[in-house]
């Protein structure tokens, strides 16, 4: 006997479960930008946004802030002195498609149900964000050229480093270009970071039985106005890094994107993400792309420590 009004349709059937969910480009554009962002730190160290519209942008690298000649007195009734303001040297860059796709099979569906699913949109979030942070990371780290040494390795607690005072000086030497730097970031990779957090002399300064201490949380994020950015070392130039970045965020420069259409999702800033059901082979084609250049206009607005490990 059948009833009525008829039994919802029931979502138990594995496969039905996952290709509801494939169906829907957005939920995995969603889930992708979830897992990306728990590590991804690229797109705050260039904080400008440009469109690059026909694959290229133009750009101007640092000019000077002041104009050519000094302002003068101006007599009641006189001209003003007329002066020059030059522009800073021009550059172009172009932006740079890559991605990758992957195929998940009915039978793995059938089998594991939403499993392989979620790994492979894990996977290709963490291949886009290490190529995204490899790109960025190392452009920032080896365009700025200013430095000064360490006074001893921020590891070796025997020749007693003054790590506070180390990028204090920093921030000051970007301070005294005055060009209106304000450092904002300190770039570190995972081992300097762990020097750092557990650094006796920074630990004492901080404030205690404050549950957001890194003796408790894990965590420490700021120091002496900076956000704290770990990133791993093979993002740096060359794999191995021994030095610490100080940047100004907002004036060091941009990243550049350019908008292909195609029916793609947006997983955030710099990920697009696309589904396509793959009847031929009885799977779904997962993809993710980025199509992006990143820029540094000002190298003057970074300050590099050397020498910290």
């Amino acid at each position: 006997m059948t009833t009525f009004p008829p039994e919802p349709a029931s979502l138990d059937d594995p496969i039905l479960s996952a290709s509801r969910f494939l169906k829907q480009p957005n939920f995995v554009a969603r889930r992708i930008q979830e897992i990306a962002e728990l590590r991804y730190v690229g797109d705050r160290l260039l904080t400008g946004r440009a469109d690059a519209a026909g694959g290229a942008i133009g750009y101007e690298q640092y000019e000077d802030m002041f104009a050519d000649a000094e302002p003068e007195t101006v007599a009641p009734g006189a001209e003003y002195v007329m002066t020059t303001v030059q522009d800073g040297p021009a550059g172009l860059a172009r932006v740079v498609k890559s991605g990758q796709d992957t195929i998940v099979t009915d039978e793995a569906i059938s089998r594991r149900n939403m499993d392989p699913v979620e790994k492979a949109m894990r996977k290709l979030a963490n291949s886009a964000t290490q190529a995204i942070d490899g790109s960025i990371v190392s452009l920032v780290a080896s365009s700025i050229t200013k430095s000064r040494d360490a006074s001893a390795k921020w590891a070796d607690d025997s020749t007693s480093p003054k790590i506070l005072r180390d990028i204090l000086r920093a921030q000051a030497s970007i301070r005294a270009l005055n060009r209106g730097y304000e450092a904002d970031v300190l770039l570190i990779d995972d081992e300097v970071w762990a020097y750092l957090a557990s650094d006796e002399k920074v630990s004492a300064a901080m404030a205690r039985e404050d549950k957001s201490n890194p003796i408790y949380s894990g965590r420490f994020e700021v120091l002496s106005g900076l956000e704290i950015i770990p990133t791993p070392a093979a993002n740096l130039p060359g794999g191995v890094n021994t030095n610490a970045w100080i940047v100004d965020t907002t004036q060091l420069g941009f990243i550049a994107t350019e908008d292909l259409g195609g029916g793609y999702q947006q997983a955030g800033e710099l990920i697009q993400t696309k589904t396509m059901r793959e009847d031929g082979n009885d799977g779904w084609r997962l993809r993710q792309r980025t199509n992006f250049v990143p820029v540094v206009t000002d190298p003057g607005a970074g300050f590099k420590i050397t020498g910290v490990a």
